[in-house]
């Protein structure tokens, strides 16, 4: 019996049956790595999660060791492997796409060697460099925080002078499955300086005189999401059980391949993620870089994804009801009739988005006696700032919104939906899927199948 415990005379049925191609899309985040592996249908067919250890944030630092990520990829795969194995039906995966927490960077040799730790997505080490790129860099770029990658390689460089490449979490574990680093997507490069607009590094990164730049060949050969960076290593794909042709292609952010999941994909498809914070997306045919209101804009698909968030969001609804009163009141709902009362529910004072406000108050008030008509109200309050928030992003010249796909936990709150549709007049559609990694899948199918074709 081999180890799936289907005996010889099934193996050799395996091996000679046509097999049906499929595609793995991989998502590593913070607390752990998930793999999904789709049929040319979209129709998951297998999957795995493995969880890390908690990362320690030290005061501002926050670091992972790459090496960690290797092994647990290794671990990822080598799982799907052995469920693909055991399925009844022939399968070979014949795409990987990779996406990661952005602005989690590393310095490397040119050969993918790390020379320091990660930082992660949420690091804030940088403020020094922040403070130094505030004097050089465009203000509408995505470079203007101690966390975005940029502050990260001028702060690994000062550390590490023999750095020789800037890799960021997605690329750099894509390279170790074909050993061809130094390529990045240019999502992933947005917050490392990247012009998106004009798709080249820019020249203003090369020119201040602080003798903190970085050089040109520091810096990735950035390719869109979902092309081809290379085919798998032949020793993996044998350690796999991988197709021969398997390749890697290009991945994203882990925000964005959640976008991908819900399955926008067309201009005006919108997807809002309703979670601690109120954060909404838009797929539009025109990118949109507005600093004050934190918005931000990712080529994608060819379309531009346009995005903000609110403070607003599921922990100010936690601040007023318990999970099981929420449920409880959301049967009483009386989605018919709005209360018109005029909430802006936050979780404290300050606003980035649809309006920019540090001052900006909670407004809860006045309360009616009924618990009902209270969290009504509530909800209605934050579908308002919903709304706007796509109002916003249309008056800065996005595609306006057709359709919104809802992700996040508040996305199983049916009769909010109803709400939010009515404030809006936009049809809500409750996202199938909203997995990093099943978007990662969708994105290694819709770059095989261009490459193919």
């Amino acid at each position: 019996m081999d180890r799936t415990g289907r005996g010889f005379t099934s193996l050799i049925d395996h091996a000679t049956s046509v097999m049906t191609e499929v595609f793995l899309g991989i998502d590593i985040g913070t607390s752990g790595i998930r793999g999904s592996v789709i049929d040319e249908d979209e129709n998951e067919i297998a999957s795995h999660h493995i969880a890390f250890e908690n990362t320690q944030i030290e005061n501002t630092r926050s670091e992972q060791n790459p090496l960690s990520w290797s092994t647990q990829l290794d671990c990822l795969i080598s799982e799907i492997s052995v469920q693909i194995q055991q399925l009844d039906s022939p399968y070979q995966i014949v795409a990987i796409s990779i996406d990661g927490t952005s602005s989690t960077l590393l310095a490397c040799k040119k050969d993918g060697t790390p020379v320091s730790a990660a930082m992660m997505y949420n690091d804030q080490q940088s403020h020094k460099q922040a403070e130094v790129i505030s004097r050089f860099a465009p203000i509408d770029t995505a470079v203007h925080s101690a966390s975005s990658s940029l502050a990260k390689a001028l702060f690994l460089l000062e550390k590490h002078p023999e750095t020789e490449l800037f890799c960021h979490q997605a690329d750099w574990l894509a390279a170790s499955l074909t050993d061809q680093y130094g390529i990045s997507d240019e999502n992933n490069c947005l917050k490392l300086g990247y012009d998106s607009v004009n798709q080249c590094w820019p020249e203003w990164l090369f020119q201040n005189n602080e003798n903190t730049v970085l050089t040109k060949d520091q810096l990735p050969t950035v390719v869109s999401p979902g092309t081809k960076t290379g085919q798998v290593t032949a020793a993996l794909i044998e350690k796999y059980q991988l197709a021969k042709h398997c390749s890697v292609f290009a991945g994203t952010t882990d925000s964005n391949a959640a976008v991908l999941a819900t399955g926008a994909k067309q201009l005006g498809d919108a997807v809002t993620s309703l979670g601690s914070t109120l954060v909404i997306k838009l797929f539009s045919d025109k990118p949109i870089f507005n600093p004050e209101f934190g918005i931000y804009s990712h080529r994608l698909n060819n379309q531009w994804l346009v995005g903000g968030a609110s403070n607003s969001g599921g922990s100010v609804l936690l601040q007023y009801f318990t999970t099981a009163q929420m449920k409880e009141l959301t049967e009483q709902l009386n989605t018919d009739q709005l209360t018109g009362l005029d909430y802006y529910p936050l979780p404290a004072t300050g606003e980035r988005f649809p309006v920019n406000d540090k001052n900006k108050k909670n407004n809860t008030e006045p309360r009616p006696t009924s618990d009902v008509e209270f969290f009504q109200a509530l909800l209605e309050g934050i579908a308002n700032i919903e709304s706007d928030g796509y109002n916003k992003l249309e008056s800065l010249g996005a595609t306006p919104p057709k359709k919104i796909y809802t992700a996040g936990g508040g996305s199983s709150n049916l009769a909010w939906g109803e709400i939010r549709a009515k404030i809006s007049g936009i049809d809500i559609v409750n996202a199938t899927h909203s997995e990093a990694c099943y978007g990662s899948a969708l994105l290694a199918k819709s770059g095989y199948l261009n490459d193919t074709h």
